[in-house]
């Protein structure tokens, strides 16, 4: 993610020596955290076997900062957190500051690492989609970072702010609709950290006194192959159902794929809404009924908060669309 002159020891160097994972390294040099005796023995001999410098944890980071704005978000190819990032970018330009992106691939290890590059770096400031909890953040916290969280907040996140979209009101507004065209086996395909999602699918049904069928409710990693896997085994396993929410464009694709390899047709063998409306979303056939995000605004917002001075926690809630196309029908 980073550049430098001269490659100093990072936290992954001491969590490769000591044979541990860089948030055990983490919980130890920091002293948070739960960790054995012997585990922080060794960590502790392999820092200072490397020398590596306490103060990357975040001593008097204050004095030696430099500026800029560090950006952590799962995946750059996904055109939602692609998107998003472009409202951090032009936030940050019109501010002059300057954005370092890393790509976490939703691993709270790898975000460990980023976390640790990110304060040697001297950055100032972070915007973050997490994937770890906040005791994983609480090096950037003491470190004195201003820390906003985007599409996700985080418990325990020492109260940062965060800037999401309206969840509940999404999920409720799709499965409505899908209700409303007869449809009772609904099934949601979820990813890492979709779990205000999948809380908010299960209050949606309840709502509408349809029993939650706990095996319509499916995760996915976030790579493609997991989501086409998760996908397909949902057609394959339970051919009843007459409906699907797809959590995220990356899930509303594989079930695209999936369905059209089990030839099962869009919507007269099965109806489909997507969070995420991405430009193909529009090119497909028939085009998908889509739950609109503002995903640039979203990282606009974001960078607005982090850019401030004087930062009061707060979630900032952005609104959804439903935006009906083609893809849904009355149920079979």
């Amino acid at each position: 993610m980073m550049v430098s002159g001269q490659r100093r020891t990072t936290i992954k160097d001491v969590a490769e020596a000591a044979e541990v994972g860089v948030a055990t390294v983490s919980r130890v040099l920091s002293g948070t955290g739960s960790a054995s005796p012997a585990t922080r023995e060794k960590v502790l001999a392999a820092a200072a076997r490397l020398d590596y410098r306490p103060s990357a944890l975040g001593r008097n980071l204050r004095r030696q900062r430099t500026g800029g704005i560090g950006l952590l978000v799962p995946d750059i190819t996904d055109t939602f957190y692609a998107r998003l990032a472009d409202g951090v970018l032009d936030c940050a330009r019109s501010a002059g500051e300057p954005v370092m992106v890393g790509v976490t691939a939703d691993d709270p290890e790898r975000e460990a690492e980023l976390i640790g590059s990110l304060i040697e770096e001297s950055v100032e400031r972070v915007i973050a989609v997490p994937s770890g909890d906040g005791e994983m953040w609480g090096p950037a916290f003491r470190a004195g970072l201003g820390v906003v969280f985007a599409e996700r907040p985080v418990q325990g996140g020492d109260g940062a702010p965060a800037v999401v979209a309206d969840d509940r009101s999404g999920v409720r507004t799709a499965v409505e609709y899908l209700a409303g065209l007869g449809h009772r086996r609904i099934a949601f395909l979820a990813r890492h950290g979709q779990a205000r999602r999948v809380r908010a699918f299960r209050e949606a049904l309840g709502s509408l006194g349809v029993a939650v069928d706990e095996e319509l409710i499916v995760h996915a990693r976030a790579t493609r192959d997991s989501a086409y896997a998760a996908a397909s085994g949902l057609f394959q396993h339970r051919p009843d159902l007459t409906a699907v929410l797809a959590g995220s464009n990356i899930l509303g694709e594989a079930a695209v794929l999936a369905a059209r390899e089990l030839d099962l047709r869009l919507p007269r063998d099965v109806s489909l809404i997507m969070f995420d409306d991405v430009p193909w979303a529009e090119l497909c056939s028939p085009p998908l009924t889509v739950v609109s995000q503002p995903a640039r605004d979203m990282g606009y917002r974001a960078a607005e908060l982090v850019l401030r001075e004087t930062r009061r926690a707060r979630t900032v809630t952005l609104p959804t669309e439903l935006v009906v196309r083609g893809s849904c029908g009355p149920r079979r």
